[in-house]
């Protein structure tokens, strides 16, 4: 590992990577991005309605544990509502890694 970046053998920003290979996580994240504080029978029916995905509840629920696990989502329950936050956080890590290039003439 000499020589390599520390970042680059992070389990965290793999697990970054894998929660948004899937089209239907990173369909749920734009939606939190839309709006956030969203229930799972929110999310749900705006995959329906928005994505024409229509996946199960529980199907929406493990994407929801994917997303939390990788950092990029945060739960609250108030009541007896569980609701889902974006946190770009780790997007921000991932992005600082490979900032924009400055060509020199």
């Amino acid at each position: 590992m000499t020589g390599k970046s520390a970042l680059a053998y992070d389990r965290d920003v793999g697990d970054v990577f894998k929660a948004i290979a899937d089209p239907t996580r990173r369909a749920l994240l734009d939606e939190l991005m839309m709006r956030d504080e969203q229930t799972l029978f929110e999310l749900c029916s705006r995959l329906a309605m928005k994505h024409d995905l229509t996946p199960s509840r529980q199907a929406v629920s493990q994407h929801l544990d994917v997303l939390e696990q990788a950092g990029l989502l945060r739960t609250e329950r108030r009541g007896r509502y569980k609701l889902h936050t974006i946190d770009t956080g780790p997007l921000a890590q991932i992005a600082e890694r490979w900032p924009p290039r400055k060509d020199t003439p």
